[in-house]
């Protein structure tokens, strides 16, 4: 589903925020805002039809706000340009997985074999039972 929507019109629509961030960079965190929100309203994108965006509202609740935006946030990285490409691949990982189709689970018998096997360990195993018991009489 993803290979044929065009990935660079797609990242336009994105728009990004920045703050500070916390983690390793010792004074650097204090000072250089590294931490990137990526934000998408994709109810108005153009890349994608109706059907695909109830799907992608659907599937991706959770990190939708109140507004109908989705929210990615990425500050693994010390440097703003790094978490804002982390950003965006989380974002189209994301997209991408929304359009996967679970396989549905056809519910199968067991086998003839399988069914005896299981009859003769559940008679062997009550026959051991019924020969360890006697003085209780």
């Amino acid at each position: 589903m993803m290979k044929n929507i065009n990935k660079d019109l797609l990242i336009k629509e994105f728009s990004f925020k920045t703050s500070r961030s916390g983690g390793k960079g010792g004074q650097n965190v204090n000072k250089v805002e590294t931490k990137v929100e990526l934000n998408w309203d994709y109810l108005k994108s153009e890349v994608f039809n109706d059907d695909q965006k109830n799907l992608i509202t659907e599937k991706l609740a959770k990190r939708i706000n109140s507004e109908n935006i989705l929210l990615v946030t990425a500050e693994e990285e010390r440097t703003q340009l790094r978490n804002k490409h982390i950003a965006i691949s989380k974002t189209l990982k994301l997209i991408e997985q929304c359009f996967i189709k679970k396989a549905v689970r056809k519910p199968s018998k067991p086998s003839k074999a399988a069914v005896a096997k299981r009859l003769t360990d559940k008679r062997m195993q009550s026959l051991k039972k019924i020969n360890r018991g006697g003085g209780f009489e």
